[in-house]
């Protein structure tokens, strides 16, 4: 996906001119993507999951900027090319997730399966080889449901791709790489006027959603009705981010700290996938014990998620010398 290189972008430039560069720029990463996407799908090639991770990120960025800087924009317009890239991006992202949530806890079911720390099931014979007993079962059960999934996700992908609805979108994309409709007014604004503040209100909504997180003291791995407010942090931490892109400025800390909300959310999801595991109906006890031991291992990886966000995002409290 087209990435910024982080020129400083003059205050006073036009924020019509600087946002359509940007936009442009992202057009265009879509439909080399789109390109190297289709290529792959003909032909097999691994290079199609690569290419739909960068379709899907550069329809986020899209997206995310004609949310952002949407009154700088032909309004009616980008409200349209954004419903269409959000259910793009979604619709493109399921099969990955189901395949990557599959790997992770195959990976999990592994490293816990050896691990002589692991606690055996209470009263249970032969306790020692319990947790590789059940953790065979339980890979091939997640395999079935999962595989399952992941072939319905890439019907419906297939199925979009092929849709007039994909193709009305691509052509939409593809006149924006050539020509953003733009605001006459709002376009003609410098930087510091219109695309500075807009990206600050995108700034601001992000740290409301953070102050209102549960305190990591009082935070319990194990509930996951505290994930909501932690993808939401997620969501708004990517649209600030696809900003600052926009404006050209460095996005390292807050590429690290998506990649540990990234982490949170696979986690979580893989955490229901095994609970829903779980409750598959006459499952033997050591099955159903390999996939609580893994719902825990995952929910304690959401909360490392959790932990490693704060340390990249909230600052360390000052030390006042005594």
């Amino acid at each position: 996906m087209a990435q910024p290189n982080h020129d400083p972008i003059t205050a006073t430039a036009d924020a019509g001119a600087v946002l359509g560069a940007y936009l442009r720029a992202q057009a265009t990463a879509f439909l080399r993507a789109l390109r190297l996407h289709d290529e792959g799908a003909a032909s097999g090639a691994a290079e199609g999951s690569d290419a739909a991770r960068s379709l899907r990120g550069a329809a986020r960025r899209i997206s995310g900027s004609l949310a952002t800087f949407r009154v700088v924009t032909e309004s009616s317009w980008a409200d349209g090319l954004r419903t269409e890239l959000v259910w793009l991006s979604s619709t493109l992202a399921d099969e990955h997730a189901y395949a990557a949530r599959l790997t992770r806890l195959m990976d999990a079911l592994h490293r816990l399966s050896g691990s002589p720390e692991l606690p055996a099931p209470r009263a249970s014979a032969g306790a020692a080889g319990s947790l590789t007993v059940g953790s065979a079962r339980a890979g091939a059960l997640l395999e079935r449901q999962l595989t399952l999934a992941r072939t319905r996700a890439h019907s419906a992908t297939l199925q979009a791709l092929g849709s007039s609805r994909f193709h009305a979108v691509a052509d939409a994309v593809a006149v924006l790489a050539s020509e953003v409709p733009l605001d006459a007014v709002a376009a003609r604004g410098r930087v510091a006027d219109v695309l500075v503040p807009l990206a600050a209100v995108a700034e601001t909504r992000l740290s409301a959603a953070v102050s209102v997180l549960p305190p990591a003291d009082s935070a319990h791995p194990y509930n996951a009705d505290h994930d909501g407010p932690w993808h939401e942090v997620r969501r708004l931490l990517r649209v600030h981010r696809y900003a600052r892109e926009a404006l050209g400025e460095d996005v390292t800390r807050s590429a690290a700290a998506g990649e540990a909300l990234d982490r949170h959310r696979d986690a979580a999801e893989a955490a229901t996938a095994s609970a829903t595991a779980a409750r598959t109906p006459r499952i033997a006890p050591a099955t159903a014990y390999a996939l609580g031991v893994l719902h825990a291992d995952q929910r304690h990886e959401v909360e490392a998620a959790r932990l490693e966000f704060r340390h990249i995002w909230l600052p360390e409290p000052a030390v006042t010398p005594r």
